[in-house]
């Protein structure tokens, strides 16, 4: 099969990697609601089909926190990538830079910081999680800083794990059991490809930014479990300026799905927020990402840099998401799919689809430059 879009991705990343690895990518919270309706809904939305306007020269570029990108698309962080594919957040990385946009590291990388941004020939963002030993995070923060990331994404949306009943019949929660352990092992060995060039040749296989914190891990049971334990809870918003005292570059706050929220956040001084649910992997029974995004959008859009995630498919996505009133789209499975079915170079094909796609939209919309994308675009259902 030729690949044609990030579903055809999504099936190909099926076939090549252990269920527990898939799920852990393609699964949500619960009974999987608000994992559907991120997509559904960003399906719903109308654009209005525009004719005779010059689009002999459309734009897709866009400026992001003083720095200008080839399109409004940023690489979520995705937590364990470099268990897709051999040291998968650098290829991920290096793709990325390569099409001129940014890569989100996750604090719960495979790859260290360090590794990664050397990697990419483009600064990285970096994404925190919160844990428990303040002395650790801070050191991880200035990790981050040494290696030049130019944003910090919190997230702010996990103060408990969501119930994601993919990884508990999967055995990827709870005690590293015997049983668990030669399941796994059983289908690491099924998917040979998978086998030889992640398991075999892309070790470590720690969570390089918090290896040093995790005594003895040895899989996704006993990272999760590790997780599990040393999140906090506690965090509140009081907590932003601990990490503001470590950090003086760019600070987004991913995970606001409440206008409440937004306009708090834009209250404390956030460069930028993410409108997200986490891909709906935590609370099940939430608004989409898009439903949420125009009322957020026009609360809080003067005041800091809108962007959205969940459920962004599509450079079509895209488009209908800046229409509402984002600024970028992050995008997390898409790009986890594509790096699962074939490494880095899986990631670079999915972004020149999307760029694409992206492309097409704005010309059949009468919008040749994605910087005035607007409420315009968009039909009256």
């Amino acid at each position: 099969m030729i690949p044609a879009s990030v579903d055809d991705y999504r099936t190909l990343a099926r076939r090549r990697l252990p269920r527990l690895l898939f799920d852990y990518i393609d699964g949500g919270a619960y009974a999987e609601d608000t994992l559907r309706r991120n997509v559904e809904d960003l399906r719903a939305v109308r654009l209005r089909q525009r004719v005779l306007r010059d689009v002999s020269h459309v734009s897709t570029e866009v400026e992001l926190f003083g720095r200008a990108y080839a399109m409004p698309i940023v690489l979520a962080p995705v937590g364990m990538a470099g268990m897709y594919a051999r040291r998968g957040e650098a290829q991920a990385a290096r793709a990325a830079a390569a099409a001129g946009v940014p890569f989100t590291l996750s604090t719960v990388g495979i790859c260290e910081v360090a590794e990664v941004a050397r990697a990419s020939d483009a600064p990285i963002w970096f994404q925190l999680y919160m844990i428990k030993d303040r002395g650790y995070m801070a050191e991880v923060l200035a990790r981050a800083r040494e290696a030049a990331c130019l944003v910090l994404v919190f997230t702010v949306d996990l103060p408990v794990p969501g119930a994601r009943y993919r990884e508990i019949r999967n055995g990827g929660h709870g005690a590293a059991s015997l049983a668990n352990r030669l399941k796994t092992a059983a289908d690491g060995l099924a998917h040979p490809a998978w086998f030889w060039d992640v398991f075999l040749r892309g070790r470590p296989h720690t969570l390089g930014n918090v290896a040093a914190a995790i005594p003895n891990s040895r899989g996704m049971a006993d990272f999760w479990s590790w997780i599990v334990r040393n999140f906090d809870p506690s965090v509140t918003w009081a907590d932003l300026d601990w990490v503001r005292e470590r950090w003086d570059g760019p600070l987004v706050l991913k995970g606001i799905l409440d206008v409440e929220d937004a306009r708090l956040a834009a209250d404390v001084g956030a460069d930028g927020i993410v409108v997200s649910n986490h891909g709906g992997r935590q609370l099940d029974g939430v608004p989409s990402a898009i439903a949420a995004l125009p009322e957020i959008a026009a609360a809080v859009g003067d005041r800091t840099t809108v962007m959205m995630d969940g459920g962004v498919r599509s450079g079509l996505d895209v488009l209908k998401a800046l229409s509402s009133g984002a600024k970028a789209c992050l995008i997390g499975r898409a790009w986890a799919y594509a790096l699962g079915a074939r490494g880095g170079r899986g990631v670079t094909e999915v972004l020149d689809i999307v760029r694409g796609e992206l492309r097409t939209a704005l010309a059949l919309t009468g919008c040749p430059d994605v910087r005035d994308a607007g409420t315009r675009l968009l039909a009256r259902s």
